[in-house]
């Protein structure tokens, strides 16, 4: 090894993985590779590491440019296409997926590129009993998502090994924290269990009506039908989170509470309330006449990604078409479809899919905002992968400043 100039920067072996975003094992296996050179510490603590060196490597596996870029536009992701008003999970049409496995087959394929036919998510006892018992403590009155996110907290609190950032361990956090924020939540009727399956014992937590199975699987698609869909708001304060280098519940976390707003995780029950409205009426047109009057967009139309049909609507549309409970719902909200289009031309989204789900089936109001967070728990986890092989603390854009040029005096 070439001696380096006395005044040139050392790293530790720590110092050079975290400069690089990787574990310490890994420099050395940079330096088997070629790609850096160590010299022993004259204190005999170690090796150490050139500073310009380590930054060198650092700057070739760069894929985002340097801080101040606008690295928000330049997210790669493998996970969701959405083309042509269609939308694949690692280029498989998601809605065929969603047909044909259920939710945590897909999901357990999506974050490890294997399908497991039967896999099953199980909350361990500790995280869950600490989940339970703070979602117990909450005020009567929270929210569906307040639930979810203290559920996660206190299943963090529980869980010891959670800053594991290991592909192993965060696979193994993510497959116990999922049905943990379920299983958190307060029973609404009777327990079904049938087989273990998630959509099973969510149905639980959101209605007292007892299920048949074509019920139970249009609850399992629509929970797979929203495991992703790209860099959603929710999805890139997950990415933020992961770049921080924020363990796998606090990246879930940062995800609810993106979520928690009318414009994104809450507009089912915008128009959950709507649809129940106009079965209450017997008509959409006033009911839509109404909100055109208050200058309020008509709920659960309309996607800026999907020019014509929202492909997630539909397939869920189609199973919900064979429960006949579900087909006054599902006509009330085609009346809404068509009785907006005579001025606009906006189609169904899935937010008005998952208002018939759940209006006909005796759900509350914020049913479809639970379905919609557990449903991308999973999607946040996949992307949480992604992001802790980038960079760490690539989502730093600068902000652009708008206020009074210094100096100014002191106020």
């Amino acid at each position: 090894m070439t001696d380096q100039p006395a005044d040139r920067e050392r790293l530790t072996t720590r110092e050079a993985a975290e400069r690089l975003g990787v574990k310490p094992e890994t420099v050395y296996a940079y330096v088997s590779r070629g790609q850096l050179t160590s010299r022993r510490d004259p204190g005999g603590r170690g090796s150490t590491f050139d500073a310009k060196e380590v930054d060198a490597l650092v700057r070739r596996g760069r894929r985002e440019p340097a801080a101040g870029g606008d690295v928000t536009q330049r997210i790669r992701t493998g996970i969701t296409l959405i083309d042509k008003d269609r939308y694949y999970y690692r280029g498989v049409d998601a809605t065929e997926l969603a047909r044909r496995y259920h939710y945590e087959e897909i999901a357990d394929w999506l974050w490890t590129g294997t399908l497991r036919a039967g896999v099953r998510f199980t909350a361990p006892p500790e995280p869950l009993a600490a989940a339970r018992s703070a979602v117990a403590a909450l005020p009567g009155h929270s929210g569906s998502t307040d639930r979810l996110r203290v559920a996660a907290i206190a299943a963090a609190a529980a869980d010891p090994l959670r800053f594991d950032l290991g592909r192993e361990a965060v696979l193994g956090c993510a497959r116990s924290l999922i049905p943990t924020l379920v299983d958190a939540l307060p029973v609404a009727g009777r327990e079904h269990r049938g087989e273990g399956r998630l959509a099973w014992r969510l149905w639980a937590r959101l209605t007292a009506e007892r299920p048949d199975e074509t019920a139970l699987h249009a609850l399992d698609m629509a929970l797979s039908l929203l495991i992703d869909h790209d860099l959603a708001a929710s999805t890139l304060a997950v990415r933020v989170a992961a770049s921080a280098r924020a363990h796998p519940y606090a990246v879930v976390s940062a995800g609810l509470g993106a979520l928690d707003g009318p414009l994104h995780g809450a507009a089912s029950g915008l128009a959950h309330r709507m649809l129940a409205e106009v079965l209450e009426r017997g008509s959409a047109a006033p009911v839509v006449a109404d909100h055109l009057r208050a200058g309020r967009r008509v709920p659960g139309l309309g996607h800026r990604l999907y020019p014509a049909q929202d492909p997630r609507a539909e397939a869920l549309f189609d199973v919900l078409a064979t429960l006949p409970a579900a087909r006054p719902a599902l006509a009330a909200a085609r009346e809404v479809e068509a009785t907006t289009a005579r001025q606009m031309e906006l189609h169904a989204n899935v937010d008005l899919a998952l208002a018939v789900l759940s209006v006909s089936s005796g759900m509350p109001a914020e049913a479809g905002e639970t379905v919609f967070a557990v449903a991308r728990t999973a999607g946040w986890i996949a992307h949480a992968l992604e992001e802790y092989e980038e960079r760490p603390l690539r989502m730093r854009p600068s902000g652009q400043y708008t206020g009074p040029r210094p100096p100014r005096p002191l106020p």
